[in-house]
């Protein structure tokens, strides 16, 4: 695979079939991708923020790992608010709420894993400019999708462009 794809290691720094990787800020193992402790162990003890600065440095890091806490974006919104330059930096019970939710979930942080078995499963995807536009989401098959304005014809200029003989590759031909 790699003189296929013309890359080249250097043996001496490489090693094979290793049980766990650490990567980026993340641990890669046969269960899937977690956040890495090491990284996370600061959070717990993590004061409360006394400054916007102080905010920004926190939601960077939770930024980072935003994949591994749903909803991020709602449970922060309150300390955003905090970092605009003409709001008054008045840290509050609902910042403090925001804040302790935001390092629990960071601290107990679910593991990324690929799905398994044939059952189906439903994935969310929201394509709109604006956030989710339609509650509940329609049921696509296997694939549950928000619908946005115009969505479906980015869907079929999508599925146009993959249908181009020169997009399929052999290995999606089985």
């Amino acid at each position: 695979l790699l003189k296929k794809e013309e890359l080249y290691i250097k043996f001496s720094k490489y090693e094979f079939w290793i049980p766990k990787v650490q990567f980026l800020g993340h641990v890669i193992d046969k269960q899937g991708i977690h956040v890495d402790p090491a990284k996370i162990e600061s959070v717990k003890d993590w004061e409360s923020p006394k400054s916007p600065t102080e905010i920004h440095k926190f939601l960077g890091l939770a930024g980072y790992y935003r994949r591994f806490i749903e909803s991020l974006s709602k449970i922060a919104k309150t300390m955003t608010k905090l970092t605009q330059k003409k709001v008054k930096f008045e840290w509050g019970n609902k910042q403090e709420a925001a804040f302790q939710l935001l390092k629990q979930k960071l601290c107990s942080a679910p593991i990324l894993a690929l799905p398994e078995g044939s059952e189906d499963f439903i994935v969310y995807c929201d394509a709109s400019n604006k956030g989710k536009e339609r509650e509940p989401p329609l049921r696509v098959r296997a694939l549950v999708m928000t619908i946005g304005l115009d969505l479906l014809m980015q869907i079929l200029n999508a599925q146009t462009e993959a249908r181009k003989p020169e997009n399929i590759k052999e290995e999606d031909v089985r």
